[in-house]
């Protein structure tokens, strides 16, 4: 399982380029753009993705955000004794609250095993659902991805990106690796450089 969908979702929370925090699920058509760059992602959790677009209102948007919320709640848990992203300080749920809504969500899509085993093949596995309302499907697909990754282990790699102004989490690749990503470290490396001339001073 790829941690990307889950960070995905928890990175439509940014940083703006102005100082500030953006979020990429304010209003309807930014959760239609996000669900349209996450379509290959999705597919493995939601299905018929092209339903759940076309449907996409104000409540399937406030029904993600709240999935994003739990979900970013428990990567905050996850990253200690770190710090949380800078943009969670004020807004994280107590951590049994976001544990019950991330199930809540998933449990509202019941799916099953199917096993497939053609005659000259090997046997392949796939899940099958009732069908259901979309948006229901969106949030369970969405709390699903993000309870994968927390009980996986590419949660222990998981961080809180230190750079100056962001708000990202992130799976550290690599041993040396200390930001989401390249602009983040020089972002880190000019502000050290201007707090050392001014304590100089």
């Amino acid at each position: 399982m790829s941690p990307q969908l889950a960070l995905a979702l928890v990175s439509t929370i940014r940083h703006d380029g102005n100082g500030g925090v953006a979020d990429d699920l304010g209003d309807v058509d930014g959760l239609t753009a996000w669900l349209r760059e996450q379509a290959e992602p999705l597919r493995e959790y939601v299905g018929g993705l092209d339903a759940v677009a076309s449907t996409a209102d104000e409540q399937t948007r406030l029904d993600v955000v709240a999935v994003r919320r739990a979900a970013r709640t428990l990567f905050a848990v996850a990253v200690r004794p770190g710090p949380p992203s800078r943009a969670d300080s004020s807004s994280l749920l107590s951590p049994p609250e976001a544990v019950s809504r991330l199930n809540q969500a998933a449990a509202a899509l019941p799916v099953r095993p199917v096993l497939s085993w053609a005659q000259e093949g090997a046997p392949t596995l796939t899940w099958q659902g009732e069908a259901v309302d979309p948006r229901v499907r969106l949030t369970a697909g969405l709390a699903r991805a993000a309870i994968e990754f927390l009980a996986s282990p590419a949660r222990d790699e998981l961080r809180a990106c230190p750079a100056p102004r962001c708000v990202r989490y992130f799976v550290k690749d690599h041993p040396r690796q200390e930001w989401c990503k390249p602009s983040c470290g020089n972002r880190a490396r000019v502000a050290r450089h201007y707090q050392r001339r001014a304590e100089a001073r």
